[in-house]
């Protein structure tokens, strides 16, 4: 055998090795859904979200012990905006995961590819638009959001980072969808606790060492939110041996409808939580001023964790649920429907057991002094809010099941109606 031969024959071993790895990642969603494959599959995807989800709990514990405990009505206050721009991401990066999966259950990989590649186009640029309207209207935001002059600057200060980093923040969380689709969701996973450990040392470093205050928190977890976008931009231009990574977009504006769709049912969720937030903190600033709303940031930190739990699940089974449909497997569609209907009822009544017994602790984390308003305050709030847990996650499983059935107006008129109910409460 020539050199020449052995290089081929080496070059196309280390290729098939490639595929053959990719292929078996891929299987992965045509398994028959288990309860035991279930939850295997969608673990990384609620690792991803509950570490995602304490970004800004571990913004809130820096300011509140290193600053001011007041300093909690900032991050509480911008908080909705920076839902609104998750919502984007969520949108296009559920939607169109759950069209591109059932694409690939059909056998039309390239033109799942296409439509991935524009998608992501799309993201970045709703992004940036988004990034300047808030560079150039700060405070015309901070006053819908419901800022007092006492805190004004602090929130001020918090935006603005924030702003500056949305692309590759609303990027990371389309990304962290997509790579689940790939076989990848691990990636996802670890991405998101890197930046995790990044946030919190950066916090530590910026805030306390540096002394950058608020701007130093939102930093750090801006670049904290980083980390996911890196690594899918690295993982779909460089591994082209799966069946999802960039091509040329195809300018296709009937699959991004239908992403945005698909992913109506997500937004609605998040944007009601904003608006939500919005309202009770613009409430709050008149009924209870600041303190109020600091004390409802913990709250609200608190009820963002149990709730990555349900949507890190029911995200994280959507890619087996579109696979199958697409592929027209009813069976498989009935064991995934209703043994996820039992695990969500375990993690449920387990989500809502741990809140009631973790709410003191978690009020301990922000250095709150029992006794303190703030403190009864966020006591009493968080444990209204956790009594609800028990139907949270069939709300959030119902609505993603319909976003992966393709059936996205289904989907947001339940999650409209979940949120609207959830508001006149409030």
């Amino acid at each position: 055998m020539t050199k020449n031969q052995m290089k081929t024959t080496k070059h196309e071993s280390i290729k098939e090795a490639a595929e053959l790895k990719a292929n078996k990642a891929a299987e992965s969603i045509t398994k028959i859904p288990t309860w035991k494959h279930l939850l295997k599959f969608s673990f990384p995807t609620i690792i991803s979200m509950l570490i995602m989800s304490t970004f800004g709990i571990v913004d809130g514990i820096f300011v509140s012990r290193l600053i001011d405990p007041m300093a909690l009505a900032a991050v509480s206050v911008v908080f909705p905006f920076l839902a609104f721009a998750l919502a984007i991401g969520f949108m296009l990066g559920v939607g169109g995961n759950a069209m591109i999966a059932k694409k690939i259950g059909e056998g039309k990989e390239q033109e799942g590819r296409q439509n991935f590649s524009l998608i992501t186009l799309v993201a970045v640029i709703v992004a940036s638009v988004a990034m300047l309207v808030g560079l150039l209207f700060p405070d015309l935001i901070l006053n819908i959001l419901g800022v007092d002059d006492f805190v004004r600057d602090m929130a001020l200060d918090y935006l603005r980072p924030l702003l500056w980093f949305m692309p590759t923040t609303i990027l990371g969380v389309v990304f962290q969808q997509f790579l689940i689709t790939a076989g990848k969701a691990h990636y996802g996973a670890i991405t998101a606790l890197l930046g995790g450990i990044i946030s919190a040392l950066l916090n530590f470093v910026f805030i306390y060492l540096l002394d950058m205050g608020m701007q130093g928190a939102a930093l750090a977890s801006s670049i904290g939110y980083t980390l996911p976008a890196i690594v899918g931009l690295g993982f779909f231009t460089f591994i082209r041996s799966g069946k999802l990574y960039f091509v040329m977009p195809k300018l296709d504006f009937r699959a991004l409808g239908k992403s945005c769709v698909n992913g109506a049912s997500e937004m609605v969720t998040m944007l009601a939580t904003s608006i939500t937030a919005v309202l009770m903190n613009n409430i709050l600033l008149d009924l209870g001023g600041a303190e109020a709303q600091a004390a409802a940031g913990i709250m609200f930190a608190g009820l963002g964790i149990f709730s990555a739990l349900f949507v890190g699940y029911s995200s994280g089974v959507a890619p087996i649920i579109s696979y199958n449909f697409g592929k027209g497997d009813t069976d498989n569609l009935k064991k995934a429907f209703s043994n996820s209907l039992r695990l969500v009822g375990i993690l449920s009544t387990l989500a809502m057991g741990l809140a009631f017994i973790f709410t003191d602790l978690l009020i301990s984390i922000y250095d709150v002094p029992v006794g303190m308003p703030m403190y009864d305050m966020a006591r009493t709030g968080f444990r209204i809010l956790a009594a609800g847990f028990i139907l949270n996650g069939f709300n959030s499983f119902a609505s993603m099941f319909f976003t992966a059935l393709n059936n996205g107006v289904v989907s947001a008129i339940l999650s409209l109606f979940r949120k609207s109910s959830f508001s006149l409460h409030s």
